[in-house]
Order: C-alpha cells, then sequence, then structure tokens
C-alpha cells in the first residue's frame, strides 16, 4: 500500500517537507460558508471548456473540463496548445487575493478543472512548463467533493497522497515541479463535482 500523509484538524498551515520539494497544506483555509459560495459561483459564471490534444493521430478529449484566467497577455502552453486568459471575475480575484499572503507569491493566472464526478481525472504531470519559470509557486484552491491527489518522486519512485477537501488550499513550491508529477485519479467512490483553481505566475508572455 502507498504511504498517504494524513488529514489535518488544525485550520493552520502545515508545512510538508518532501525529497526535493516542499508542501504547505491548509485543510480549512476558507470557512465552509466562503467554500460554498464559490463554488456555487464558479460553476455558473465560468466558461467551462472540454479541451483535449492529439495523440496518435486522434483527437482525444481531456476526462475534465477547463477554463483559463488571468491578466492580459498571461498566455500558457501545455499539451500543445496555448491558452489565451480570459478576464478575471470578481469572485476569482477576492480568492487569489485572499491566497497571496498565504503562498507569497503575487499570482497573475489561474488554470480551472472541473471534475463533473469520479470519472473524470489528471494524469501523472508535473508544472515545468518554461512559463512558470525555475522554481515555480503554485497554489492549489479545492471545492466540491475530496478527492485523492497523488504524488511521485520521478527519480526514486517515493509516492505521497493527500486528500484534499472542500476549503481547503495546497501550496506546492521549491524544487518539487523538478523532481516530482502529480494526479487525481479516477475514483468511484466520489460522484460529486470538484472545483480545483491552480494559481501561476506566468514569468514571460507568448
Amino acid at each position: 500500500m502507498e504511504p498517504q500523509l494524513p488529514l489535518f484538524s488544525d485550520p493552520a498551515s502545515q508545512h510538508i517537507s518532501l525529497k526535493d520539494g516542499e508542501l504547505v497544506y491548509c485543510p480549512q483555509f476558507f470557512t465552509l460558508q466562503e467554500a460554498d459560495h464559490y463554488m456555487q459561483q464558479l460553476l455558473t459564471t465560468i466558461h467551462w471548456r472540454q479541451e483535449g490534444m492529439k495523440m496518435y493521430g486522434k483527437h482525444v478529449l481531456f476526462p475534465r473540463l477547463m477554463a483559463w484566467y488571468g491578466d492580459a497577455g498571461s498566455s500558457y502552453a501545455f499539451s500543445g496548445k496555448t491558452y489565451t486568459p480570459e478576464a478575471w471575475t470578481p469572485e476569482l480575484l477576492e480568492i487569489k487575493d485572499s491566497i497571496i499572503p498565504e503562498a507569497g507569491a503575487n499570482f497573475n493566472s489561474v488554470l480551472l478543472n472541473r471534475y463533473r464526478h469520479g470519472k473524470d481525472s489528471m494524469g501523472w504531470h508535473a508544472d515545468d512548463e518554461p512559463e512558470l519559470g525555475v522554481n515555480p509557486v503554485i497554489a492549489s484552491v479545492n471545492l466540491g467533493a475530496t478527492r485523492r491527489f497523488m504524488l511521485r518522486h520521478v527519480k526514486e519512485g517515493h509516492r505521497f497522497e493527500l486528500e484534499l477537501q472542500h476549503g481547503s488550499l495546497l501550496i506546492m513550491k521549491g524544487t518539487l515541479q523538478h523532481y516530482w508529477q502529480h494526479q487525481v485519479p479516477k475514483t468511484t467512490q466520489v460522484s460529486g463535482e470538484r472545483i480545483n483553481l491552480t494559481f501561476r505566475v506566468i514569468q514571460y508572455t507568448r
């Protein structure tokens, strides 16, 4: 069985030291009322799309809905496509301003992923695109259904996982993206929706 990091009952920041990386987990960063409000607002105000990529000559849809928002010019390229940001919504700005003091980074963009049910997922990857800089700080806000977040060390095979709950904040920083990959796997144990927001700093524009 893979090792699992425990859920924390303390709403304060929990610093998790990993080999070649660092995590900060705030399980109750937003109150239940705040998290419920943001969840409902984002479901209805965000322009959700199902994107995809070419694989073996075919167009394959990602198993989730996505959206990219941020400052003008903060375009982001991944999976063979460049995404131009939509303008910040009031709710996204509120969330961003709330997490900046904890994360210590002046975020200028956010990638939103909407997992409609347990069959929606995100495969193994690292957020190591050139636009993010050498050692990016990435802040992940989680709303809705609790989903398992898994990490694996790309060289040594170490694995860790967290159950990211409604209203939580996870910060990835240091050299983590160089040595670790992460994923949100499919599950038969979750039927509810989840929205994940990963706030980033784009270092240059395209």
